[in-house]
This record gives C-alpha cells, structure tokens and sequence, in this order.
C-alpha cells in the first residue's frame, strides 16, 4: 500500500499534467515514469527539434505540439503552472502559518496560472512559502464576481490597472489615500463600485500591494507612459490599454459588457477568458509568423489589425494575398475582378470604379473593415493591391458560401496560392497557408 507522501507526489503530477492538459489541449504530453529525483521544482530540458522535455515530481514529461516549437509565452506559461504548484506543494510540508497556507489554494487553480504567469514574484521563494499577497488573483476574483452581477438589467463591465515594479516610469501616480481599500471581492457587494469604472474609457488603479488607489482615464493614463512601437497590432478599442502595460510591468484587466476577461501585459493581449476557460493569445509570436509569411511588414499590420477590429465588433471578414495575382482568375468570377471594365454585370461590378487600381495601404483602416464586412471576401496581390472585394470565392468551379463554414473553406482553399485571413462573426482570428490553418487567436 502507498505511503502518503506517494500519494502526495502522484496527486502532483495529476494537477500537474491537467494544467498543461487546460492551456495546451492540442499539444501531446508523454510520460515517463522514474526519470528522476522526486522534487516539487519544474525543470525544463530543451531539445534540438523544438520539443521539450520536462521534469517534475520525479517523472520525466515529453512534450510536443504540432505547430512547431514552443514560443517564449507558451513557455513562461508552463513555468507559471509549475511555480504555482511548487508553492502549493511547500505550503503542505512547510506550513509557516494557517492563514499563509489556506491562501495559497484559495480559487481556481487555472487562475492562479495566469496570476504566476503575469507576476511571478509570490511564488519565487523555493525554501518557504510566498512573502506577498497574489494581488493579480485577486483582482482576477473581482473580475469573475463582477460577470456573475447585473445592473439596470445589463451586465457588468469593468477593469483595472495593477501598478507593475517599474511604476515609477509612468507619471501621475497615486499616492495612497489613508482609508484605502483592498482590491478585494468584498467590494463587489458595493454597488456604487460598478458605477465608477467601465472598463473601456476608465479604470481603478491598484498599487503593489493591491490597494485601490485612484481612478483614471486609460487614455490619459498611457499619454503619460513613454511612447513606444507596441510588440503586436492592437484593435484600435484597446490601443490605450496596451499602451499603458508596455513599460513599467504595469499589467491591465478588463471585464467586457459579454462577460469576456481580457488582460494586457507587455503591452499586448496575452489572455482572454471566454466560454468558460482561459486562452493564451500569443498575439507577439502569431504576429511575428504572419508578418513573415506576408513579407511586406506595412500589409501585416494593416491586415492583422483590421482583422483585430473586426474580431473586436463581431463582423465577420476574409483576407486573402495571393502570390501570383493570375491565380485570382481560377479563384473568383470574371465579374467580380476589379479589373473587369466590360459594361453591364452586376451591380456590384458597377461600382468597381471606386476600388479600381486602389492599394489596401493607401485605404484609410476604417474604409477597409468597411468592405470586409461584405458577403465574400477581399483579395490582393502582395503588394496589397486590391484585386477583387466582396468575391464568393470558387473551389474546383464551384462557389463557396460566405457562411461561417463556407469562409473556412474559401480560407483554406484560398491559402494554397497564398495566405488568408479568416474573421469569424463569434471573434477568433484565424491564419491560413498552404491548406493548413497556421494559428487562431
């Protein structure tokens, strides 16, 4: 029979292998028992072909995903869940005191992932417990509690700024009233609490060690915060809020009126919570493999943005770039080709005039979403120059519906001649090439 403390490092390795299993449902863990000294530290062996090899709790892991290796985000993650875990595991052999042991397993395990993975300050002390309060999981706490509320029959948006270690490098800093609050759940049962703060145009602002200092203007706020080239397109809604998490380890929460949680660091999204589970966005690392593939870096981000602000107001849109422009003839309709000057034909050939010849980096961004968010989709050469708008594109002659299903098919089959841009109506952005998709946000 088992010793507990058996019991102890199987049921570890349980948590552990579901925590990579809630971020990473595609990726394959293999395990291999007894490769090592049981220790409750995660330790991460690199491979040459881009897989990993991981160890924890005396068993070695391998682990693979089929889009190629692992980025720095997917691997930080991994290393959240394994901080967190470890202090867990330490708070049951190395108890300092009751209360410092019961708050470490307070909420959500997944929560307290992302919470490591955006700070890893709690959790940094291997020979005890954490010194500090996890200012991020709480305020994820208010976050979920708010969703779960209404008032005036809508649902709750709100958001707020945790002040990072560099605060320092954004002016206007508050300083700390004397009856401050905690950044608590106990304040959601305050009903002015959800008067204040919108989450889009005003946020809290919560210092270091989680007390609710001030109220602020995001736009105002990243005014202040020095100016800088942000990692990754932004949608254009949260341009501010990126901006404000770009220097400073400042870090942005935001609860959507659709009961969406998105969270901004390093000034990009790098979560968002909808239907119920937690995502990676890896927006950094997407962007970087689209940018490449697209070659003209000026196309990437007017692409990738529009395509963002399209997710953002759930209006649906497909991008294509073609390689060989000829390629457009066998893809959609002789009518639908903005060079197509024969008289008659549709009446959307009709007022081909407008886009005739025109270039998507000499439209202005607003003008371009607009005409994405015609049935069919809108196809360009390399150079951006469009060549048809609005087109049901054709696969072996036959047209493919402008449908949800029939965009992924046109997306597909459109990226062998190039690459392809699918927004869908329900918000996630996918990227196609060469028949296959590439990546989803």
């Amino acid at each position: 029979m088992p010793d507990t403390l058996e019991v102890v490092h199987a049921l570890y390795c349980s948590f552990f292998e579901r925590g990579v299993g809630y971020f990473f449902p595609e990726a394959a863990l293999t395990v291999e028992r007894g490769a090592a000294e049981v220790s409750p530290t995660l330790q991460f062996l690199h491979r040459t072909d881009g897989r990993l090899d991981l160890v924890w709790m005396g068993t070695r892991y391998h682990l693979e995903q089929t889009d190629g290796p692992f980025s720095e985000d997917q691997l930080r993650l991994l290393g959240a869940v394994g901080a967190v875990l470890s202090a867990r595991y330490r708070g049951i052999f190395f108890p300092a005191s009751a209360a410092s042991t019961s708050q470490l397993f307070e909420g959500l395990a997944e929560d307290r992932y992302v919470s490591a993975f955006l700070d890893h300050f709690p959790y940094l002390e291997e020979s005890g417990l954490p010194a500090t309060r996890d200012v991020v999981a709480g305020a994820i706490e208010v976050l979920r509690l708010s969703s779960l509320i209404t008032y005036e029959n809508r649902r709750v948006s709100t958001g707020v700024i945790l002040f990072g270690e560099g605060q320092s490098a954004c002016e206007g800093q508050a300083g700390l009233p004397g009856d401050a609050m905690p950044y608590s759940s106990p304040l959601v049962a305050i009903k002015s609490f959800h008067r204040l703060c919108d989450g889009l145009h005003t946020l809290f602002l919560v210092n270091r060690e989680g007390m609710l200092v001030d109220l602020v203007d995001i736009v105002q706020f990243s005014c202040a915060c020095p100016e800088t080239d942000l990692p990754a397109p932004s949608p254009a809604r949260y341009r501010a809020h990126s901006l404000a998490t770009v220097r400073g380890g400042n870090i942005c929460l935001v609860l959507t009126p659709n009961g969406e949680i998105k969270v901004f660091a390093r000034g990009v999204q790098v979560f968002h919570f909808v239907d119920g589970r937690w995502h990676l966005t890896d927006l950094t690392e997407k962007y970087r493999r689209f940018r490449k593939a697209a070659g003209e870096t000026a196309l990437a981000e007017r692409l990738f943005t529009a395509a963002l602000n399209l997710a953002e107001n759930r209006r649906g849109g497909l991008f294509v770039v073609l390689d060989d422009p000829e390629s457009a003839r066998g893809m959609v309709a002789a009518e639908d080709l903005l060079a197509n000057q024969a008289p008659g034909g549709s009446n959307k050939a009709q007022l081909h005039y407008l886009l005739r010849e025109r270039s998507v980096l000499d439209l202005e961004l607003r003008v371009l979403q607009s005409i994405a968010q015609a049935d069919g989709g809108i196809v360009m050469d390399r150079q951006g120059r469009l060549l048809a708008f609005g087109a049901i594109l054709r696969s072996g002659g036959l047209p493919l519906a402008a449908q949800e299903g029939g965009r992924a098919t046109a997306a597909m089959h459109a990226s062998r001649f190039g690459l392809a841009l699918k927004i869908s109506e329900d918000g996630p952005v996918s990227f196609y090439r060469g028949g296959q998709k590439v990546w989803e946000i």
